[in-house]
């Protein structure tokens, strides 16, 4: 007969509920209790602690007060959006979930990176006659619009104020880890890179400049470049959470810098406690 194991505080551990040999499930300690009864009784072996390093590895920004139990309800999807870095639908979804958890940075990372790619998509599918209103009349193809001065010229405005928005990230990063920083700092490059590309590209339509073609080509192989390092911290950081979440017996580090800057509630506390 099997015994029932507690513990130290009394409680039943989850192992103690099992599957009896009629089939039916119940409780080591008690075959006769119900199994919602049974599972309402099942305790977890106490609260576990984790590091502040861990922390940061798993949620992608610092720490805040939220009214609600909607993160006991929906668990931590903050890296959802992380996991499909690459998707605009999927990282609207994280964006969303952040959102209704009341992580207001990752939210704001997540919906506006899902929207970028959701409009670069967008503006390279025929159906939205995005490139095909700039194509030159009796044109074959409405490809030829992808060729014109007016595309590409202002195209490159979407490339630019991506870099701003990413810069004002960078900023925003630096309480988060060192991972945060980087893929918004070379994201910055990348992008100033690529709007420097469709400019040059133009430069070189309207002017029918060889030498503008050839430096839009070498800006846009600079910006690939830097996007691969972008590429290489966003994988690291999802390689780091996937570990955390599975407990593995060895983390790999993302640098964390959430006390390298005082949030202003900390400071705040600081100087009411030395008043």
């Amino acid at each position: 007969m099997a015994t029932t194991q507690a513990h130290s505080n009394g409680d039943p551990l989850e192992k103690d509920f099992s599957n009896h040999s009629s089939g039916k499930t119940y409780h080591l300690g008690d075959p006769t209790m119900d199994s919602e009864v049974a599972l309402n009784r099942i305790r977890t072996a106490g609260s576990i602690s984790i590091s502040p390093e861990l922390f940061e590895k798993i949620y992608l920004s610092p720490q805040n007060v939220v009214k609600g139990d909607l993160r006991k309800t929906f668990g931590n999807p903050t890296p959802v959006g992380a996991y499909f870095f690459f998707g605009g639908l999927l990282m609207m979804v994280g964006g969303i979930l952040e959102f209704v958890l009341g992580n207001t940075f990752p939210f704001v990372v997540f919906v506006s990176f899902g929207a970028f790619w959701l409009t670069f998509a967008s503006t390279l599918q025929p159906f939205y006659h995005a490139y095909g209103s700039y194509a030159p009349a009796g044109s074959t193809s409405e490809a030829a619009g992808l060729s014109t001065v007016g595309f590409n010229a202002s195209f490159a405005f979407f490339m630019l104020f991506m870099s701003l928005l990413c810069f004002i990230y960078l900023i925003c990063a630096l309480r988060t880890n060192m991972c945060f920083v980087v893929i918004f700092l070379t994201l910055v490059v990348a992008f100033s890179l690529l709007a420097g590309t469709y400019w040059q590209t133009a430069n070189s339509i309207a002017n029918s400049d060889p030498s503008a073609a050839a430096l839009a080509h070498r800006l846009q192989v600079a910006a690939g470049a830097v996007a691969f390092v972008t590429c290489a911290a966003g994988w690291w950081i999802f390689f780091a959470i996937m570990l955390a979440a599975l407990d593995f017996p060895f983390q790999v580090p993302v640098g964390d810098l959430s006390t390298l800057i005082k949030g202003a509630s900390e400071k705040k506390k600081a100087e009411e406690h030395m008043a």
